[in-house]
């Protein structure tokens, strides 16, 4: 694994709230559950590009974004990288690892300078004699995660380049984007190259499409990073047409 610096003081991005509280897993306990998970928590800082993990290594830990944005990947046989996940603050990864030890058979590595709340599993299982109600959660977010991958596919499998496109950018404009008047600006953390790798794309299809979003005065693109959405609603009804 990566270098990374490990805290065992109250994270700096916390102070006064609690950062566990963004995560549904925990935003139902009151304060005094809420000190009994974050006594439990270890704080941990990831540059851009730094591995929280690869395929191999025990898988023992619950990761929470607390802050910035991480990728979970593998390779295909031909070598490309594929995008499996991609988290933002307050989502989390690695919620089976609580309930069984296993070893990881993909990639997660931050795509900015990240701050991420982690949870062994054997805090985890001393928390749950003492917080119960966290198993019900945990569940509940499985059938989540399925739900969303099952949705993803039907995303990467679709024919229609437009569709999926559609799709992708209202996801990103939830877990991304800022609302500056009527439009959306998203800043993505990954390149033209990982989108494409996402979607089950080349670059160059992506790029086209983009460029016909743009021309049907949909979005506005500034370079390759950046789109300003201009028409929500009908982004929304093409990737409501499968």
């Amino acid at each position: 694994m990566e270098n990374q610096t490990l805290h065992h003081d109250p994270c700096s991005i916390c102070k006064e709230t609690y950062c566990v509280s963004k995560i549904s897993l925990f935003s139902h306990l009151d304060r005094e559950d809420m000190t009994k998970v974050l006594k439990k928590i270890d704080r941990r800082k990831y540059k851009k590009g730094e591995f929280l993990f690869r395929p191999g290594e025990t898988a023992e830990r619950l990761w929470i974004v607390n802050e910035g944005s991480v990728k979970v990947f593998r390779y295909t046989i031909d070598g490309k990288e594929q995008i499996l996940y991609l988290l933002t603050e307050g989502d989390f990864l690695g919620d089976l690892n609580l309930f069984k030890e296993n070893r990881y058979e993909y990639y997660s590595s931050a795509l900015e300078n990240t701050r991420l709340c982690t949870l062994t599993r054997k805090n985890f299982q001393q928390l749950l004699l003492e917080v119960p109600t966290i198993n019900e959660k945990i569940l509940a977010y499985a059938y989540d995660r399925i739900s969303s991958l099952e949705k993803q596919i039907q995303t990467v499998t679709s024919k229609d380049v437009s569709f999926r496109l559609a799709n992708f950018l209202l996801h990103f404009s939830r877990h991304f984007g800022i609302k500056k008047g009527e439009e959306i600006e998203i800043t993505f953390p990954i390149s033209r190259e990982d989108i494409a790798n996402y979607l089950g794309l080349t670059r160059e299809t992506v790029s086209r499409q983009l460029s016909q979003f743009q021309g049907m005065n949909l979005i506005i693109m500034e370079g390759n990073k950046k789109v300003r959405i201009l028409d929500i609603e009908e982004l929304r009804h093409l990737a409501a047409d499968a």
